[in-house]
């Protein structure tokens, strides 16, 4: 299921991006290097971090996206350079992990 598909089933706002990539797994950490050594390509990355290194790790990975739950608001110019680089954030007032149980469920097909 890609990106779009899923933040339309959840209502996710998608806020940069296109939302075409498949998801093929889930991801949540706030600790970027951590991230970068455990975080999978196709991954949806869900983070409360909101800066614009959020985005190199989203490259160096290959995740499918980066949701940014519990409401926390991104910045105009993390969004700017997302879109240049071609990276979808998503936002949510869901928790972390309510969007992974919730996403979960729906690329596996259950109704959530």
């Amino acid at each position: 299921m890609t990106v779009k598909e899923v933040a339309e089933k959840l209502g996710l706002t998608v806020l940069t991006g296109e939302g075409e990539k498949e998801i093929t797994g889930f991801y949540s950490c706030d600790l970027l290097s951590w991230v970068i050594s455990h975080a999978k390509a196709g991954d949806m990355w869900v983070t409360v971090m909101n800066n614009i290194n959020i985005l190199a790790v989203a490259s160096l990975v290959d995740v499918a996206c980066i949701v940014i739950p519990e409401g926390v608001e991104i910045y105009d110019n993390l969004a700017e350079r997302a879109n240049e680089k071609g990276i979808t954030i998503l936002a949510t007032e869901l928790s972390a992990a309510d969007v992974i149980i919730r996403s979960s469920d729906a690329v596996r097909g259950i109704d959530a």
